[in-house]
């Protein structure tokens, strides 16, 4: 067996053991932990594994399971419509807004996850649902096992993905703390959950055309620290002579750990996305970022139970606009 294959093996088991004694996420209406207890009593195990391979392979994929869940629950609810591709009668689903294409990642991940779900389930857990304990066991991964939480389930897939819902849903990368916190309660989510689900950003990269423009430039924001604007413009042009839109790290410090180290990196102000700097805009904005700047594993805490609540939003209930779809990227006929 390859090395990468054995760790994925003895981590998906680190992560069996985990989901046994994580801490109990609030209540989500209309659905419940082990909800396929009976049903599919491997779902859970079985997208683990394969959560383990990729990550193991390419710690980036995990950062991308994590966005991804985000990204599918902030437009009709977690449906996994970000999964569908394009096709004759819908060329332009949401993975193709702009907020997503050439952006998003995992899709292959979820793919051999339900191919092998489907393997041992035919016909029983949704694509949401594979979405959305993925992005938990990549969170699990990623901060070292310290994320550590039970997510319920019971989703359906929706039908419907278009690309036009996309910007008016997601947060754009130019957002004040005004404007995110009216986007995250519009899905039901306050403040506090807006600031905690940003950590996310500790793991993961940006293309510079999403920050470059209004971060880099000589008269940068004065939100950024004048140092890192100088080091991004550097990067960022040097690579965009060879490459076209390079990427780089969100965190430079820990690029590959989910941590609350994306809340020191606000603090000293040196963030990629005005976004991120937003956090410092208000009095109670900062003391919730300080908060969560601390060790101890308080952050970790919240951004599980945060994580619970996002994966509830708009879930689908069964109906002709909902269904278990047999192959993640295309609705069933």
């Amino acid at each position: 067996m390859a090395a990468g294959s054995e760790l994925a093996v003895l981590v998906a088991c680190a992560l069996l053991l985990a989901a046994a004694c994580g801490g109990a996420p609030d209540d989500v209406p209309g659905l419940e932990v082990g909800y396929y207890e009976e049903t599919c009593p491997e779902a859970e195990s079985i997208v683990r594994a394969a959560v383990s391979e990729a990550v193991a392979e390419d710690a980036g994929v995990g950062a991308g399971l994590i966005r991804l869940l985000f990204h599918d629950c902030f437009v009709q609810g977690c449906d996994a419509s970000v999964l569908l591709d394009p096709t004759a009668s819908n060329q332009r689903p949401e993975k193709l807004g702009p907020p997503n294409i050439n952006s998003l990642r995992g899709f292959e991940a979820i793919d051999a996850a339900k191919a092998a779900v489907e393997e041992a389930c035919p016909g029983t857990v949704s694509c949401a649902d594979i979405v959305a304990f993925a992005a938990r066991d990549a969170s699990y991964l990623l901060s070292g096992y310290r994320v550590d939480f039970a997510m319920p389930a019971g989703r359906l897939d929706g039908r419907r993905s278009n690309a036009s819902d996309t910007v008016p849903s997601l947060p754009p990368a130019s957002a004040s703390f005004t404007d995110l916190v009216d986007n995250f309660a519009r899905q039901g989510l306050d403040a506090e959950d807006m600031v905690v689900l940003s950590g996310a950003h500790s793991v993961g990269h940006a293309r510079c055309s999403t920050f470059a423009a209004g971060r880099t430039a000589v008269d940068a924001d004065a939100d950024i620290d004048p140092s890192f604007a100088r080091s991004l413009r550097r990067r960022c042009v040097r690579a965009e002579n060879s490459t076209g839109d390079p990427t780089v790290s969100q965190d430079a410090v820990t690029p590959t750990e989910l941590d609350s180290q994306y809340y020191r990196n606000v603090l000293k102000r040196r963030v990629l996305l005005a976004s991120d700097a937003a956090l410092l805009e208000t009095p109670e904005a900062a003391r919730m970022v300080r908060d969560s700047a601390r060790a101890g594993g308080r952050w970790e805490q919240k951004f599980a139970k945060a994580m619970v609540k996002m994966a509830g939003i708009g879930v689908k209930k069964a109906g002709r606009h909902a269904e278990i779809r047999a192959n993640c990227r295309v609705v069933n006929y």
